[in-house]
């Protein structure tokens, strides 16, 4: 009896052994296939009964990294290097350019390139790593002089609740509670002011494009695709437009980014009928994580943007700050002072004298309530009998429809007013550098072509409706 159950244990643990070895081997070949997220939860369950295999501890470490647990993957991947395990070299080494420790990333490359140095594959491999770093390196030493007012960790299924703008700015709402049938996303929309164009993203999840639509009546329709300077590959996502209609913020993660999603901007040009080649914006705004979102309420002054650097996976810190009226880059020699302010160690580091935070603070969390929406917006003259004051006087659909594309162009020459006058007051103060003169010329060109259209609009509006008066 006891020769019997001792053989049928024997049996059981060899079983077990067998099965775990095969799970094991399993892992390892998805591994190879780049299938990280399936591997991960077989290596995190044998690192516990093997805690100081340097396989295991690279496996595992590298499976953290690439499936977006950077900071976890840490440990693991030190303890492969020291142990001389050379793909935890390069991968430690991309590592630690993302904490902008790029001293130590180098020492790792070097490590990488002395056992590697015969294979040609993996030569392009660090050479890809090696460029990189240095466009991360040269990112902070180009950072700008931005005042962070706050930061707020939240839950990132809940994020938008965070941004507080003015009725003024428009609004932020997630696009499937605008597009109910749509399959579930994390991504947003943006309605203006007048609550008559939106602008969103759409398409395959490794390929989504910004878009636009027109209010028409009671519904939206006219999709229309933004144009290719804007939706190159990859990702374009999270849009949010100034007052003036012409100026866009997206986040883009497409080749240039530093790492997912990045900031970009962009701006209508009135000559081209088109848009500027977007810009990307300046560390801190962005960083080696994935940055979005970026929102900026003209009216309080105050701007907001998100970041998941150095957060949980469920979890991302919305940064409110002060939006500059140009870009400031900061200047100083001192390195970690620069790495500090890149990476936006201590919001305390921006702040200047004088300026009261806490009633910023304050601001920034005002929820301003919406006015009655088309209540006394406007004084549009159709003839000596008839003033329109809001979009719904209008009688002729065609007719409010170029009267509010006309008040889309005032604002946007209010704000190209805005910025001339800005440009002049340079001038007048002793810039006069060949930058500020074309700057002006091109200013005063685009403002007279911008001016032209509007009045035209405006009175094609005033002819349709007359007629739709007249014939009545």
């Amino acid at each position: 009896m006891k020769r019997g159950r001792f053989f049928s244990i024997y049996i059981l643990i060899l079983f077990c052994l067998c099965a775990k070895g095969q799970t094991l081997d399993e892992a390892k070949n998805w591994y190879l296939e780049g299938r990280y997220a399936e591997a991960l939860p077989f290596f995190q369950a044998e690192y516990l009964n093997t805690p100081n295999n340097p396989s295991i501890n690279q496996w595992l470490g590298v499976s953290l990294y690439e499936t977006g647990k950077i900071i976890e993957a840490q440990k693991y991947l030190e303890f492969a290097s020291t142990r001389k395990i050379p793909e935890a070299y390069i991968y430690l080494g991309e590592l630690y350019a993302k904490l902008y420790r790029f001293k130590d990333a180098e020492k790792e490359f070097e490590k990488y390139q002395r056992a590697k140095r015969r294979d040609s594959e993996a030569m392009g491999v660090l050479s890809k790593k090696r460029d990189y770093t240095e466009r991360l390196q040269k990112a902070v030493n180009r950072t700008e002089d931005l005042q962070i007012i706050d930061s707020l960790i939240v839950p990132k299924s809940d994020f938008l609740s965070a941004y507080n703008l003015s009725a003024s700015s428009g609004s932020l709402m997630s696009v499937n509670e605008f597009f109910p049938d749509r399959s579930k996303t994390d991504e947003t929309l943006y309605i203006n002011e007048r609550k008559d164009k939106i602008y969103y993203s759409q398409g395959e999840t490794t390929n989504t494009d910004l878009y636009t639509m027109d209010k028409l009546l009671d519904t939206f329709g006219n999709e229309k695709r933004l144009p290719e300077s804007i939706n190159k590959t990859g990702n374009q996502s999270f849009p949010y437009v100034l007052t003036d209609g012409m100026t866009i913020y997206f986040a883009s993660a497409e080749e240039q980014s530093f790492g997912g999603y990045d900031l970009f901007v962009t701006r209508y040009n009135l000559n081209s009928d088109s848009y500027l080649n977007p810009n990307q914006l300046n560390m801190p705004f962005n960083s080696p994580f994935n940055d979005y979102m970026l929102a900026i309420d003209e009216e309080k002054g105050i701007g907001w943007f998100a970041s998941d650097r150095f957060q949980p996976a469920d979890s991302v810190c919305i940064y409110t700050f002060i939006p500059n009226p140009e870009v400031r880059l900061i200047e100083s020699e001192d390195a970690t002072y620069m790495t500090n302010r890149a990476r936006i160690s201590s919001i305390a580091d921006t702040w200047k004298e004088g300026v009261d935070y806490k009633a910023l603070r304050t601001l920034a969390k005002q929820r301003t309530a919406s006015p009655q929406e088309n209540e006394g917006d406007f004084t549009f003259v159709i003839n000596d009998q008839v003033t329109y004051h809001t979009l719904s006087d209008f009688r002729n659909e065609q007719a409010r429809s170029l009267f509010s594309q006309a008040a889309g162009y005032e604002k946007q020459l209010q704000a190209l007013k805005n910025e001339l006058s800005q440009k002049r007051e340079q001038f007048a103060g002793g810039q006069t550098n060949d930058n500020i003169t074309t700057s002006i010329l091109h200013l005063e060109k685009e403002s007279e072509s911008l001016f032209r259209e509007m009045e035209r609009l405006k009175i094609q509006a005033r002819n349709e409706e007359i007629r739709t008066l007249f014939n009545q």
